[in-house]
C-alpha cells in the first residue's frame, strides 16, 4: 500500500510539474503494480535501465548513421570551445558516472535521495532524469568535499 501511496505522490508530481516522463513512469509502475505483475519489476530496475541506456545511445549516435555529420562537424569538436566544451563536458560525465556507481554499490541507500532529487529537478525545474549515474557521482564529490 504503501509503495501505491508513493507511486501516486509522483504522479501527482508529474502532472502538476508538466513532467511527461516522470508520469508515465509513475503510472506505468503503478500499473503494474495493481495488475499483480510485480514479477517483472527486476526486470525493468536492472535489464530495463541497460536497454533504456541503449536506447539513449543509439539515439544520440543515430546522426551518425543517418550521415547527417560531415568531416566538418568531427573537425568542430575539437577546434571550437562549444566542440571542447563537449568533450571535456564527456569526460566529466563518465567520471562522474562511475564515482556515482562506486558510491551506489557502497552506499545503497543513497538511491532514494537520488530518486527524490530527481523527481524535484524533473517536476519542478524542467530538468531530464536521463543521468542517475552523474547525479550520483555529483552527490560522491559532495560528500568528498563536505565530508562522511
Amino acid at each position: 500500500m504503501f509503495h501505491d501511496l508513493c507511486l501516486l505522490f509522483l504522479l501527482f508530481l508529474g502532472l502538476i510539474g508538466d513532467n511527461y516522463l516522470v508520469s508515465v513512469s509513475s503510472a506505468g509502475l503503478l500499473l503494474i503494480r495493481l495488475l499483480g505483475i510485480d514479477g517483472i519489476l527486476p526486470y525493468l530496475e536492472g535489464p530495463g535501465l541497460r536497454a533504456g541506456l541503449t536506447l539513449l545511445i543509439l539515439s544520440i549516435l543515430t546522426p551518425f548513421a543517418a550521415g547527417k555529420l560531415t568531416s566538418k562537424d568531427l573537425i568542430g569538436a575539437f577546434v571550437t570551445p562549444q566542440g571542447t566544451a563537449a568533450i571535456l563536458g564527456g569526460i566529466a560525465g563518465a567520471y562522474l558516472g562511475a564515482k556515482g556507481l562506486n558510491l551506489l554499490r557502497a552506499h545503497p541507500e543513497s538511491i532514494t535521495g537520488l530518486v527524490i532529487g530527481t523527481i524535484i529537478g524533473a517536476t519542478f525545474f524542467k530538468g531530464i532524469p536521463v543521468g542517475p549515474l552523474v547525479a550520483a557521482g555529483m552527490a560522491a564529490l559532495l560528500v568528498e568535499i563536505f565530508g562522511r
